[in-house]
């Protein structure tokens, strides 16, 4: 059986190597007679994998020497309930939340219930659900007396994606708070200047590896401003300490980000990876600009690089183009349920080979159906 292209948005494609050289490894890992799977995860077998891991995680970010990498579960979802447990104990009460998308929306009414005051103080919302646009940091309504902000960097279901500038984080940073970014869909596409954040976080499974690990990145002085009744498995700083191992981690899951991270780091890095991000993005969004049956809403300067949201705007083509490109190798274009029409996940591990497939399908499948369709309209 032939492999497609997956353009899952998550649990998600991994690089091809990866996949075989797991498959290569998986009965007998290193000569040892047991899979990685069965290996107690305080083990020095298990141990050096993990610190192996770990070293080139923060390798290829780049992680100051006064920022903890830990390996959790529970997903980004997960941490939205974990984040402010850790981090309410001091005298600040007040999460701030900026609103860009679906899971932003998800963060903000989590935090609100664990903090005294958790107002959503930029909202890009066009009043009909629809994001295409990341709020300007200069509308950003924020608390004097904020603990953190909570930002979604990348968007997974409506494609929008936003660095914060220096400027801005240090900005926020003057004001005692500090930012929480979920980087869950685009962990890895770039590189990225960690000290600008508190705490980044997200889950593997569409950027990193598969699903079961969860990965923070936290300043060493945010690691004891636990709420009392933060659970001892959930709190960093017991985590941070046992490197990790104050219980069981998802062991399969991290062994195959840290193949995830040394096959990254053959490709030649972020640097590396950016530069064919931004060469896949940008062919396909030229075909959808290009197009009169496809339409992106976002707007440019924001358009995510790994998620690619588009519409037909005869959407009565919808079941043909999802039957037609699955029969030509080309999976999981459905679009999010709270979004619809389709959705190209271009993570790391596509290569362009895909994405040129997919235009290709795309532009064929526009030649089959020219008169059902007119020219779109801007929003």
């Amino acid at each position: 059986m032939s492999r497609v292209y997956n353009f899952a948005a998550g649990p998600a494609a991994l690089p091809l190597p990866v996949l075989q050289k797991m498959q290569a490894e998986l009965l007998d890992f290193n000569g040892t007679g047991t899979s990685i799977m069965e290996m107690s995860h305080r083990g020095a077998v298990y141990t050096e994998v993990f610190m192996r891991t770990r070293d080139a995680l923060r390798r290829l970010l780049n992680v100051p020497a006064n920022y903890q990498i830990l390996f959790m579960q529970g997903g980004a979802i997960g941490q939205n309930a974990i984040i402010p447990l850790n981090l309410l104990g001091g005298t600040r009460k007040t999460i701030d939340s900026v609103i860009a998308g679906a899971w932003s929306i998800k963060t903000a009414a989590e935090a609100a219930r664990y903090a005294e005051h958790a107002p959503i103080i930029a909202n890009s919302d066009d009043g009909q659900g629809r994001f295409t646009h990341y709020p300007e940091f200069d509308t950003w309504q924020r608390s004097p007396q904020s603990a953190y902000i909570n930002i979604c960097t990348n968007d997974t279901s409506h494609g929008v994606e936003w660095y914060p500038s220096r400027e801005a984080s240090d900005a926020v940073n003057a004001s005692g708070s500090f930012l929480v970014a979920d980087m869950s869909s685009h962990i890895l596409s770039r590189p990225i200047d960690v000290s600008q954040y508190g705490v980044i976080y997200g889950g593997a499974q569409k950027n990193i590896g598969p699903a079961g690990v969860t990965f923070v990145i936290v300043r060493d002085d945010l690691l004891d401003m636990q709420h009392p009744l933060c659970p001892s498995a959930f709190n960093w700083r017991n985590v941070a300490d046992n490197d990790s191992m104050f219980n069981t981690p998802p062991t399969l899951s991290i062994y195959i980000a840290g193949l995830v991270f040394e096959w990254l780091e053959a490709q030649g890095g972020l640097t590396a990876m950016a530069a064919l991000n931004d060469a896949k993005a940008k062919l396909l969004y030229d075909a959808i600009d290009n197009s009169t049956l496809y339409r992106n809403d976002v707007q440019p300067a924001d358009r995510s690089c790994m998620n690619v949201p588009f519409f037909l705007n005869d959407e009565s083509l919808n079941a043909q183009f999802l039957e037609q490109s699955a029969a030509a190798g080309l999976a999981a274009l459905k679009g999010h349920k709270m979004v619809g029409g389709m959705r190209a996940s271009i993570y790391n591990a596509m290569p362009i080979e895909g994405v040129q497939a997919l235009v290709g399908f795309m532009k064929k499948f526009e030649s089959q159906h020219s008169h059902n369709h007119t020219l779109k309209d801007p929003l």
